[in-house]
């Protein structure tokens, strides 16, 4: 006799366990927990039960109902039509029960496929090996803007066209350098996973050109020798916190990144040596990065050592030892020195030192290696850290000198350094 809808509704749960029949292998299994589909068939000979879900969440019938989610109709199938389904299968040879288990299997494949469980798996691969803040930006790069629309997709069937219309989204909030960071990213994602079998090709690499260039922008900078004496003389007249001037002063004579400075550890300070050994971690190039300290550095340092000296940062967080100073810091002083955005930037101080040792005919290998840049060529870039550190050392030193004579007034005439 055939089950009806009120008789299962109906029927009550029991440590005992009891079947409904509801013909041709397919029943109910009642016990003390819930209520489930069973479908008693045979194949080679063998008596086999397979597991057809939970009642209420595969009803007796199939029925259409609509999505919480969407809110939109979807069909759900019912005990009766995956009792067919089996039977089916049954008829061309098949043996439902496997049938299902491989599909499983395939789920589980295409679930380890998909695009968001590749891209996570290069991360924690690649990660370890970044900065902490590029990690956090490319990271949060993917969960907001990838995930939701191309995560679930196996990663081999992903389109150009598709991944082009993640990136125009990005681009229309006013945001075109992140939607090629997003590019970039996501073509080494496809890379990864062409290499670990799980892809075939990169279709990133179809997108070259789809996307506007992003318009090159440079850190504000002064390199007139008369501006930058008084630039030098605001900055030691500077009324706020002392270890924010003395991160200007600094900043002027070491011209390292504005994160490396003000992420320093008294740890990494040798004064006797005269150096500051930056560790591979915080160096955008992943390498140890060695800055001798002119005689005007050291002095600073002992100064500021009387203020910070007894914790981990030379420069603190405001608010607490534990952290860093803030990436807004010097640039906010050098703002309430008068100096605005588009005339002068913590960064700047490179580019200001980058100039004008190049005019003054400092080795531009020197100079590079001690602004930590990227070298493109192949040998260039087998330099080890401590490469031109005799020159840079005398460098640094005339580049002290060379600022203090700015700062006096004086008419400098700079140490070459060829």
């Amino acid at each position: 006799m055939s089950l009806s809808a009120k008789t299962i509704e109906n029927a009550q749960l029991s440590e005992k366990p009891y079947k409904l029949s509801d013909g041709h292998g397919l029943h109910l299994l009642v016990n003390a927990i819930g209520k489930y589909w069973r479908l008693n068939y045979r194949f080679a000979g063998k008596q086999k039960t397979l597991a057809l879900g939970v009642y209420p969440d595969v009803p007796l019938a199939s029925r259409t109902m609509k999505d919480e989610e969407t809110g939109k109709p979807r069909k759900v199938k019912g005990a009766r039509e995956l009792r067919d389904e089996a039977r089916n299968l049954l008829a061309g040879g098949i043996d439902p029960g496997e049938a299902k288990r491989m599909e499983k299997l395939k789920g589980v494949a295409r679930s380890a496929n998909n695009f968001e469980s590749v891209a996570r798996e290069w991360y924690a691969k690649f990660s370890p090996a970044w900065t902490a803040h590029h990690a956090s930006k490319t990271l949060r790069f993917l969960e907001r803007d990838v995930f939701p629309v191309l995560g679930v997709r196996t990663i081999g069937e992903i389109t150009a066209p598709e991944l082009l219309a993640v990136l125009r989204k990005i681009e229309t909030r006013g945001t075109l350098e992140t939607a090629h960071r997003v590019h970039q990213t996501c073509s080494r994602v496809f890379r990864y996973g062409v290499a670990t079998g799980r892809g075939e090709r990169d279709p990133a690499a179809d997108l070259r050109g789809a996307l506007p260039p992003v318009k090159e922008t440079h850190h504000a900078s002064i390199t007139d020798p008369k501006r930058i004496g008084d630039l030098l003389r605001a900055i030691d007249g500077y009324d706020g916190s002392p270890i924010t001037r003395a991160g200007l002063q600094l900043a002027a004579l070491l011209f390292v990144r504005p994160g490396e400075l003000r992420k320093a550890e008294w740890a990494e300070i040798d004064m006797d040596k005269c150096e500051w050994r930056i560790p591979a971690a915080r160096m955008k190039m992943r390498e140890v990065h060695i800055v001798p300290l002119a005689l005007q550095a050291v002095v600073i340092l002992k100064e500021l050592e009387k203020l910070t000296g007894s914790g981990r940062f030379m420069f603190p967080g405001a608010r607490t030892n534990g952290r860093s100073m803030s990436e807004n810091t010097l640039n906010a002083a050098l703002r309430r020195l008068d100096y605005g955005r588009e005339e002068m930037t913590a960064h700047g101080f490179r580019s200001m030192a980058s100039t004008l040792l190049n005019e003054q005919g400092w080795h531009r290998d020197a100079i590079e290696r001690q602004l930590a840049h990227s070298e493109r060529d192949g040998v260039r870039a087998a330099y080890n850290y401590a490469e031109h550190l005799p020159e840079r050392r005398r460098m640094m030193q005339a580049w002290a000198d060379y600022l203090d004579g700015l700062k006096l007034g004086a008419k400098v005439l700079p140490l070459y350094g060829n």
